[in-house]
C-alpha cells in the first residue's frame, strides 16, 4: 500500500511512518524539521521523503506532482501536521500565533486535499484520514485556537465526505491522549502517564488500514485509547 503522511517527522506521523514501513507499506512523507534527511538515509527508495511546509500551497502542489509522477495516487492519505498552541485565554494569544496554527492546522490541510485527492478520486478508490481531536469534540479554555482548528477538520472531512465517489472514504479520526511534544506543550504534568507514540501506533496504524468506504464522513477514535 502506498501511504502518504504529513508532519512524518516527528510525534504520531513518525511513529505511523515507522510501523507502516515495518510492515511492508510504501511510506511517502513530508515534514519541515531536518529530521527529514534521517529519514531519507534511513528510509531509501521506494520511501519517499520531501520538506515541504503544508501551509504553503504552491510547495504542497510541486511536492504533490512530484509524489504522484512517481508514485501515482496513494491508497492511504493521512493529514498529520498540525501545531498547538500556548496555553492561554483567546484574548491573549497573539494574531501571529493564531494565523500560524490555523495555516497548518485547516489550510494545510486543504492544501494537501487539493492537490493529492484529484487523482484518488480520478482512480475511483482511496481513504483520507485527517487527524482531528477529543479538543475537536469538546472545548478547553486556554486552547481555543487549536479546538478551533480540530472542530474545523470535523465539519472539513464530512463536507467533503459528500463529495466523494462511492469507493473512498474521508475519516475525521480522533487519535486519543498520546505522549508527545504537543501534548507537553499543554499538559506538561501529566503526559508522561500516557502512551508514546510507538506503542500508540501498534494499534493505531493498523486500525487506519482498516478504515474504509464504510466509515466515509464518520467520526471515529483509535480503540482502546484514553481521550
Amino acid at each position: 500500500m502506498k501511504i502518504v503522511i504529513t508532519g512524518v517527522t516527528r510525534g504520531l506521523g513518525r511513529a505511523l511512518a515507522e510501523w507502516y514501513i515495518a510492515h511492508g507499506h510504501t511510506v511517502i512523507g513530508c515534514g519541515r524539521s531536518a529530521a527529514v534527511v534521517e529519514l531519507r538515509f534511513t528510509h531509501p527508495l521506494p520511501h519517499d521523503f520531501a520538506a515541504v511546509d503544508v501551509a504553503q500551497d504552491n510547495r504542497v502542489a510541486l511536492w504533490a506532482e512530484k509524489v504522484l509522477a512517481a508514485h501515482g495516487a496513494p491508497d492511504l492519505l493521512i493529514n498529520n501536521a498540525a501545531l498547538m498552541n500556548n496555553p492561554a485565554p483567546l484574548w491573549k494569544i497573539p494574531a501571529r500565533e493564531f494565523d500560524q496554527l490555523i495555516d497548518v492546522n485547516v489550510k494545510g490541510v486543504a492544501n494537501v486535499i487539493r492537490h493529492f485527492v484529484p487523482a484518488m478520486v480520478a482512480r475511483g478508490s482511496g481513504v483520507i484520514v485527517n487527524l482531528s481531536s477529543g479538543w475537536g469534540r469538546s472545548a478547553a479554555a486556554d486552547f481555543a485556537p487549536y479546538c478551533a482548528s480540530k472542530y474545523a477538520i470535523e465539519g472539513l472531512s464530512k463536507a467533503l465526505a459528500q463529495g466523494l465517489p462511492a469507493g473512498m472514504a474521508v475519516v475525521p479520526l480522533n487519535p486519543g491522549v498520546i505522549d508527545t511534544d504537543m501534548l507537553r506543550q499543554s499538559w506538561s504534568d501529566g503526559a508522561s502517564s500516557h502512551p508514546k507514540p510507538d506503542k500508540w501506533a501498534e494499534t493505531a496504524a493498523p486500525f487506519i488500514l482498516s478504515l474504509g468506504p464504510k466509515d466515509n464522513g464518520r467520526s471515529v477514535s483509535v480503540p482502546g485509547v484514553e481521550g
